[in-house]
């Protein structure tokens, strides 16, 4: 009716309203009437957007690689951006009247795309190839720093680098080199565990020859202590046999001058014997033999003096011419002798 259009917009879209040269209304979520043939609608976007990217570069040492990941921005001043670029709807539709909008992603990418291949540029392919997470989000800073951004009021919210490739013929000959580096550590490592095995086995022997040592050693030692006590112990035997023979020796002597001494000792008493029967014997033979008989009588028992009667009488036997014995006599004499 008239010419009149009505434009609603979502809440994430700025609106700007532009009526013969003049901004009439701005902002999110706007929903008016408006003639086309006098105004003109600009939507801008300002929800978060991601946009994936993938860049073949060049390495420092030219090699050839493939960097895949995915970028995340937003417009965050929409009214710049829609005074460097054309974000103007045909009139009483919602499509835009020119490529820009489909372009700005394009644009962010590039931008991006430049950042990364100045980093991958400066390092090797080794290097480029092991660029980290925390090396790709240092670039965010200078992505987010770059003029034409800014000039376009783009925020960059992230920059996620998926992956970075080699060729294929790069590929496969890193992972030859990269299998020959494993079978090499694998041999090294089987090399380094023989050698082990072998130190190891080392050490047991030395171990062993060292507890066979010291059991020599010890055996010696032993055998020596043995020994030792052996000789002290013979040693001490013949000392105690030595003193044993010196002591016998002693003990002889003494019997000797024992021996020598009751000798002369006996000797003595048998000359002093000897000399006083002599004498005796001297005596004797000077007195008379009745006196001897007297003296030798004086000392006799009865007994001896009734045999030396019976013995005078048969010396006189002829001379006699009875003698009468009673036996009376004889059992007296015979109980004496059985008393005693």
């Amino acid at each position: 009716m008239f010419g009149i259009s009505y434009y609603k917009a979502d809440s994430s879209t700025y609106v700007i309203q532009t009526t013969g040269g003049k901004v009439r209304r701005t902002g999110k979520g706007l929903g008016f009437f408006y003639h086309p043939a006098f105004t003109s609608v600009a939507a801008i976007p300002t929800n978060v957007q991601e946009s994936p990217f993938i860049f073949s570069l060049q390495t420092s040492d030219f090699q050839t690689v493939k960097v895949q990941g995915q970028i995340t921005w937003r417009v965050a001043d929409p009214e710049i951006t829609a005074e460097m670029l054309n974000f103007n709807l045909k009139k009483g539709t919602a499509a835009y009247v020119s490529e820009d909008p489909l372009k700005l992603s394009d644009r962010v990418v590039r931008t991006v795309q430049s950042a990364v291949q100045g980093l991958v540029a400066a390092a090797t392919l080794r290097e480029a190839l092991a660029l980290n997470r925390q090396q790709v989000g240092a670039m965010r800073p200078q992505i987010g720093s770059e003029k034409a951004l800014l000039a376009l009021g783009i925020e960059i919210m992230n920059v996620v680098i998926a992956s970075i490739a080699p060729t294929t013929e790069t590929a496969r000959a890193l992972e030859a080199e990269a299998r020959e580096a494993i079978l090499q550590e694998a041999d090294d490592a089987i090399y380094a565990r023989r050698k082990s095995a072998v130190e190891q086995e080392r050490v047991i022997k030395e171990a062993e020859l060292q507890t066979q040592l010291s059991l020599q050693q010890k055996e010696q030692e032993i055998e020596e202590s043995r020994i030792l006590n052996e000789r002290a112990i013979l040693r001490g035997q013949t000392e105690t046999e030595r003193d044993r023979l010196q002591a016998q020796i002693e003990a002889e002597n003494q019997r000797r001058k024992y021996v020598e001494l009751n000798a002369a000792n006996g000797k003595q008493m048998a000359d002093a014997e000897a000399y006083a029967i002599s004498a005796r014997l001297k005596a004797y033979t000077e007195l008379p033999v009745d006196n001897l008989k007297a003296m030798a009588m004086a000392h006799m028992e009865p007994e001896q003096l009734m045999a030396m009667a019976f013995e005078t009488l048969a010396q006189n036997a002829g001379k006699i011419g009875e003698v009468n014995i009673t036996p009376d006599l004889f059992s007296r004499l015979l109980r004496k002798t059985e008393k005693k």
